[in-house]
Protein backbone atom coordinates (compact mmCIF):
# COMPACT_ATOMS: atom_id res chain seq x y z
CA UNK A 1 0.00 0.00 0.00
CA UNK A 2 3.15 2.32 0.43
CA UNK A 3 3.60 4.33 -2.79
CA UNK A 4 7.01 6.50 -3.19
CA UNK A 5 6.03 8.58 -6.05
CA UNK A 6 2.36 10.17 -4.67
CA UNK A 7 0.82 11.56 -1.78
CA UNK A 8 -2.27 9.48 -0.59
CA UNK A 9 -5.26 11.57 0.57
CA UNK A 10 -7.67 10.10 3.08
CA UNK A 11 -10.98 12.38 3.53
CA UNK A 12 -12.07 11.79 7.20
CA UNK A 13 -15.64 11.41 8.44
CA UNK A 14 -17.72 13.88 10.60
CA UNK A 15 -15.13 16.46 11.56
CA UNK A 16 -17.84 17.67 14.57
CA UNK A 17 -18.85 14.55 16.00
CA UNK A 18 -15.55 12.29 15.90
CA UNK A 19 -13.45 16.17 16.70
CA UNK A 20 -11.73 14.17 19.77
CA UNK A 21 -10.66 10.93 17.69
CA UNK A 22 -9.36 13.02 14.53
CA UNK A 23 -7.57 15.45 17.34
CA UNK A 24 -5.78 11.55 18.51
CA UNK A 25 -5.20 10.74 15.06
CA UNK A 26 -3.24 14.08 13.87
CA UNK A 27 -1.37 14.12 17.39
CA UNK A 28 -0.33 10.41 16.82
CA UNK A 29 0.19 10.78 13.28
CA UNK A 30 2.62 13.20 13.97
CA UNK A 31 4.17 11.64 17.31
CA UNK A 32 4.57 8.53 15.68
CA UNK A 33 5.36 8.71 11.56
CA UNK A 34 6.79 5.69 11.12
CA UNK A 35 4.07 3.27 12.20
CA UNK A 36 1.45 5.19 9.73
CA UNK A 37 1.76 4.23 5.95
CA UNK A 38 4.58 6.47 4.20
CA UNK A 39 3.08 8.87 2.01
CA UNK A 40 -0.46 8.75 3.42
CA UNK A 41 -1.64 11.76 5.06
CA UNK A 42 -5.19 13.58 5.79
CA UNK A 43 -6.34 15.23 2.95
CA UNK A 44 -9.79 16.38 5.06
CA UNK A 45 -11.85 16.11 7.32
CA UNK A 46 -15.65 16.34 5.93
CA UNK A 47 -19.16 17.21 7.70
CA UNK A 48 -21.13 19.81 9.57
CA UNK A 49 -22.05 21.52 12.64
CA UNK A 50 -25.37 20.46 13.74
CA UNK A 51 -28.31 22.17 12.21
CA UNK A 52 -27.28 23.63 9.39
CA UNK A 53 -30.01 23.54 6.98
CA UNK A 54 -27.21 23.35 4.27
CA UNK A 55 -26.16 20.45 5.03
CA UNK A 56 -27.15 17.39 3.80
CA UNK A 57 -26.50 13.25 2.56
CA UNK A 58 -28.17 12.94 6.81
CA UNK A 59 -29.53 14.96 8.72
CA UNK A 60 -27.64 16.59 11.85
CA UNK A 61 -29.38 18.36 14.29
CA UNK A 62 -28.86 20.33 17.20
CA UNK A 63 -26.51 23.49 17.40
CA UNK A 64 -22.66 24.67 17.59
CA UNK A 65 -21.39 27.63 19.47
CA UNK A 66 -19.39 30.22 17.80
CA UNK A 67 -16.89 30.06 19.86
CA UNK A 68 -16.81 26.30 20.00
CA UNK A 69 -16.83 26.29 15.99
CA UNK A 70 -13.85 28.52 16.41
CA UNK A 71 -11.73 26.25 18.24
CA UNK A 72 -12.41 23.37 16.10
CA UNK A 73 -11.76 24.93 12.88
CA UNK A 74 -8.39 26.24 14.63
CA UNK A 75 -7.81 23.08 15.74
CA UNK A 76 -7.61 21.48 12.19
CA UNK A 77 -6.09 24.28 11.11
CA UNK A 78 -3.20 24.03 13.29
CA UNK A 79 -2.75 21.06 11.82
CA UNK A 80 -3.01 21.78 8.43
CA UNK A 81 -5.98 19.80 7.42
CA UNK A 82 -8.95 21.40 5.61
CA UNK A 83 -12.53 21.55 6.62
CA UNK A 84 -14.68 19.80 4.18
CA UNK A 85 -18.51 21.13 4.80
CA UNK A 86 -21.30 18.84 3.24
CA UNK A 87 -23.35 21.50 1.95
CA UNK A 88 -25.20 18.84 -0.28
CA UNK A 89 -28.60 19.60 0.84
CA UNK A 90 -30.84 18.74 -2.85
CA UNK A 91 -33.53 21.21 -1.92
CA UNK A 92 -31.73 24.09 -0.92
CA UNK A 93 -33.57 27.06 -3.08
CA UNK A 94 -32.73 30.86 -3.05
CA UNK A 95 -34.42 31.49 -0.31
CA UNK A 96 -32.56 29.13 2.04
CA UNK A 97 -29.20 31.21 0.92
CA UNK A 98 -29.38 34.32 3.67
CA UNK A 99 -29.30 31.41 6.46
CA UNK A 100 -27.84 33.01 9.55
CA UNK A 101 -26.14 30.20 10.73
CA UNK A 102 -25.07 28.99 7.62
CA UNK A 103 -23.57 32.34 6.58
CA UNK A 104 -21.79 32.69 9.88
CA UNK A 105 -19.82 29.26 9.81
CA UNK A 106 -18.58 29.89 6.15
CA UNK A 107 -17.86 33.31 7.47
CA UNK A 108 -15.88 31.61 10.32
CA UNK A 109 -14.20 29.06 8.28
CA UNK A 110 -13.12 31.14 5.21
CA UNK A 111 -9.30 30.60 5.53
CA UNK A 112 -8.27 30.27 1.89
CA UNK A 113 -8.07 26.42 2.74
CA UNK A 114 -11.80 24.54 3.87
CA UNK A 115 -13.87 23.18 1.30
CA UNK A 116 -17.41 22.70 0.48
CA UNK A 117 -18.81 19.61 -1.01
CA UNK A 118 -21.89 20.64 -3.59
CA UNK A 119 -25.22 19.48 -4.73
CA UNK A 120 -27.87 22.63 -5.16
CA UNK A 121 -27.53 24.46 -7.98
CA UNK A 122 -28.73 27.29 -6.03
CA UNK A 123 -26.10 26.66 -3.04
CA UNK A 124 -23.32 26.29 -5.55
CA UNK A 125 -23.67 29.54 -7.52
CA UNK A 126 -24.71 31.35 -3.92
CA UNK A 127 -21.42 29.98 -2.68
CA UNK A 128 -18.95 30.86 -5.97
CA UNK A 129 -19.53 34.07 -6.13
CA UNK A 130 -20.00 34.77 -1.93
CA UNK A 131 -17.36 32.90 -0.46
CA UNK A 132 -14.86 32.52 -3.38
CA UNK A 133 -11.86 31.32 -1.60
CA UNK A 134 -13.72 27.72 -0.51
CA UNK A 135 -12.84 24.88 -2.74
CA UNK A 136 -16.05 23.56 -4.46
CA UNK A 137 -16.15 19.47 -4.73
CA UNK A 138 -18.80 17.66 -6.29
CA UNK A 139 -20.67 15.41 -4.32
CA UNK A 140 -21.72 11.89 -4.48
CA UNK A 141 -25.34 12.72 -4.09
CA UNK A 142 -25.99 13.72 -7.42
CA UNK A 143 -26.02 10.32 -7.94
CA UNK A 144 -23.57 10.71 -11.16
CA UNK A 145 -23.07 6.93 -12.66
CA UNK A 146 -22.35 7.71 -16.34
CA UNK A 147 -18.99 8.38 -18.11
CA UNK A 148 -20.53 10.92 -19.72
CA UNK A 149 -21.54 12.44 -16.67
CA UNK A 150 -18.86 12.50 -14.83
CA UNK A 151 -16.90 14.19 -17.53
CA UNK A 152 -18.78 17.04 -17.36
CA UNK A 153 -18.68 17.23 -14.04
CA UNK A 154 -14.85 17.56 -14.43
CA UNK A 155 -15.08 19.73 -17.07
CA UNK A 156 -16.86 22.33 -14.54
CA UNK A 157 -13.74 22.87 -13.34
CA UNK A 158 -14.64 21.47 -9.80
CA UNK A 159 -11.56 20.81 -6.97
CA UNK A 160 -12.58 17.51 -7.20
CA UNK A 161 -15.55 15.03 -8.32
CA UNK A 162 -16.55 12.41 -6.26
CA UNK A 163 -16.87 9.05 -7.46
CA UNK A 164 -20.49 6.73 -6.51
CA UNK A 165 -19.46 3.97 -4.94
CA UNK A 166 -21.14 1.95 -7.33
CA UNK A 167 -18.47 2.25 -9.81
CA UNK A 168 -15.37 1.50 -7.64
CA UNK A 169 -14.56 -1.70 -9.59
CA UNK A 170 -16.05 0.08 -13.09
CA UNK A 171 -12.35 -0.94 -14.92
CA UNK A 172 -14.06 0.98 -18.17
CA UNK A 173 -14.78 4.32 -15.98
CA UNK A 174 -11.60 3.95 -14.31
CA UNK A 175 -9.15 3.43 -16.92
CA UNK A 176 -11.42 6.59 -19.18
CA UNK A 177 -10.77 8.90 -15.47
CA UNK A 178 -7.36 7.99 -15.55
CA UNK A 179 -6.22 11.35 -17.33
CA UNK A 180 -8.27 13.39 -14.09
CA UNK A 181 -7.28 10.90 -11.96
CA UNK A 182 -5.89 12.82 -8.71
CA UNK A 183 -9.38 15.04 -9.36
CA UNK A 184 -11.40 11.81 -8.64
CA UNK A 185 -12.46 10.80 -5.12
CA UNK A 186 -12.99 7.18 -4.25
CA UNK A 187 -15.50 6.14 -1.20
CA UNK A 188 -13.78 2.87 -0.45
CA UNK A 189 -16.00 1.23 2.61
CA UNK A 190 -19.23 2.54 2.15
CA UNK A 191 -21.95 0.39 4.09
CA UNK A 192 -24.97 1.01 2.28
CA UNK A 193 -26.05 -1.32 -0.63
CA UNK A 194 -25.34 -1.51 -4.12
CA UNK A 195 -27.65 0.15 -6.52
CA UNK A 196 -30.32 1.12 -4.59
CA UNK A 197 -33.05 2.40 -6.62
CA UNK A 198 -34.12 4.59 -3.63
CA UNK A 199 -30.74 6.28 -3.02
CA UNK A 200 -31.89 10.00 -4.46
CA UNK A 201 -35.14 9.78 -2.76
CA UNK A 202 -33.53 9.25 0.33
CA UNK A 203 -31.14 12.21 0.46
CA UNK A 204 -34.24 14.04 -0.73
CA UNK A 205 -35.85 12.49 2.94
CA UNK A 206 -32.82 13.73 4.89
CA UNK A 207 -33.02 17.12 3.14
CA UNK A 208 -36.48 17.60 3.90
CA UNK A 209 -35.61 17.35 7.67
CA UNK A 210 -32.30 19.01 8.09
CA UNK A 211 -34.63 22.19 6.56
CA UNK A 212 -37.53 21.65 8.77
CA UNK A 213 -35.77 20.07 11.86
CA UNK A 214 -38.24 17.20 11.85
CA UNK A 215 -36.31 13.82 13.00
CA UNK A 216 -39.51 11.94 11.38
CA UNK A 217 -38.86 8.44 11.20
CA UNK A 218 -36.26 6.29 9.52
CA UNK A 219 -36.27 6.12 6.04
CA UNK A 220 -38.48 2.95 4.83
CA UNK A 221 -34.96 1.69 3.00
CA UNK A 222 -35.55 -2.07 2.09
CA UNK A 223 -32.18 -2.32 2.34
CA UNK A 224 -31.52 -1.18 5.58
CA UNK A 225 -29.39 -3.29 7.61
CA UNK A 226 -31.67 -5.47 10.08
CA UNK A 227 -32.13 -4.10 14.00
CA UNK A 228 -29.98 -6.58 15.47
CA UNK A 229 -27.36 -6.29 13.47
CA UNK A 230 -24.79 -3.51 15.01
CA UNK A 231 -23.29 -0.85 12.43
CA UNK A 232 -19.22 -2.57 11.94
CA UNK A 233 -16.55 -1.79 9.61
CA UNK A 234 -16.73 -5.66 9.03
CA UNK A 235 -19.95 -4.90 7.25
CA UNK A 236 -18.59 -2.27 5.01
CA UNK A 237 -16.05 -4.75 3.89
CA UNK A 238 -18.72 -7.13 2.75
CA UNK A 239 -20.32 -4.49 0.38
CA UNK A 240 -19.33 -4.73 -3.37
CA UNK A 241 -18.27 -1.43 -3.41
CA UNK A 242 -15.38 -1.78 -0.88
CA UNK A 243 -11.88 -1.23 -2.01
CA UNK A 244 -9.67 -3.34 0.32
CA UNK A 245 -6.00 -2.40 1.07
CA UNK A 246 -4.65 -4.88 -0.94
CA UNK A 247 -6.27 -3.20 -3.91
CA UNK A 248 -5.36 0.05 -3.28
CA UNK A 249 -1.96 0.30 -4.75
CA UNK A 250 -3.74 -0.91 -8.49
CA UNK A 251 -5.84 2.47 -7.69
CA UNK A 252 -2.82 4.51 -6.67
CA UNK A 253 -0.56 3.34 -9.92
CA UNK A 254 -3.01 5.11 -11.95
CA UNK A 255 -3.04 8.19 -10.02
CA UNK A 256 -6.07 7.62 -7.86
CA UNK A 257 -4.75 9.31 -4.40
CA UNK A 258 -7.91 10.82 -2.80
CA UNK A 259 -10.17 8.17 -0.78
CA UNK A 260 -12.71 8.74 1.44
CA UNK A 261 -13.96 7.14 4.49
CA UNK A 262 -17.62 6.71 5.01
CA UNK A 263 -18.55 7.14 9.20
CA UNK A 264 -20.44 10.78 9.46
CA UNK A 265 -23.62 9.02 11.24
CA UNK A 266 -21.48 5.73 12.43
CA UNK A 267 -20.63 5.11 15.79
CA UNK A 268 -16.63 6.05 16.52
CA UNK A 269 -15.56 2.62 16.93
CA UNK A 270 -16.81 1.77 13.27
CA UNK A 271 -14.38 5.04 11.95
CA UNK A 272 -11.54 4.02 14.20
CA UNK A 273 -11.36 0.21 12.44
CA UNK A 274 -11.38 1.77 9.57
CA UNK A 275 -8.22 4.10 10.37
CA UNK A 276 -6.29 1.16 11.88
CA UNK A 277 -7.04 -0.57 8.50
CA UNK A 278 -6.15 1.51 5.80
CA UNK A 279 -3.78 4.13 7.56
CA UNK A 280 -1.46 2.04 10.11
CA UNK A 281 0.79 -0.14 8.64
CA UNK A 282 0.29 -3.53 10.08
CA UNK A 283 2.67 -5.06 12.03
CA UNK A 284 2.04 -1.46 14.23
CA UNK A 285 -1.83 -1.69 14.16
CA UNK A 286 -2.31 -2.94 18.03
CA UNK A 287 0.67 -0.23 19.08
CA UNK A 288 -1.35 2.36 17.55
CA UNK A 289 -5.16 1.23 18.74
CA UNK A 290 -3.81 0.96 22.57
CA UNK A 291 -2.63 4.67 22.38
CA UNK A 292 -5.75 5.36 20.49
CA UNK A 293 -8.19 3.93 23.62
CA UNK A 294 -6.01 5.54 25.92
CA UNK A 295 -5.68 8.85 24.69
CA UNK A 296 -9.37 8.58 23.98
CA UNK A 297 -10.24 7.58 27.86
CA UNK A 298 -8.71 10.85 28.49
CA UNK A 299 -11.63 12.93 26.66
CA UNK A 300 -14.95 13.87 26.34
CA UNK A 301 -17.24 10.34 24.41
Amino acid sequence: MEDGKRTVYWHMPGFFVHFYLFQVLLHLMKEYPDRFMEGHTIGSVYGTFPGAIWNGGRAVFGIAYRENMKKILKTYADFGVPVRFTWTNPLIEEKHLTDTYCNMIMELADNGRNQVLVNSPALEAYIREKYPRFALISSTTKRITDLAGLKAELDKGYFMVVLDYDKNHDEEMLAALEPEADRVEILVDEICFPRCPRRTAHYRDEGLKQITYDRGGAYPCPNRLGSTIKPSFAECMKRPAFVSKEELPSYIDRGFVNFKLVGRGLPREVVQDSILYYLVKDEHRGFIEEKMKKELSKLPS
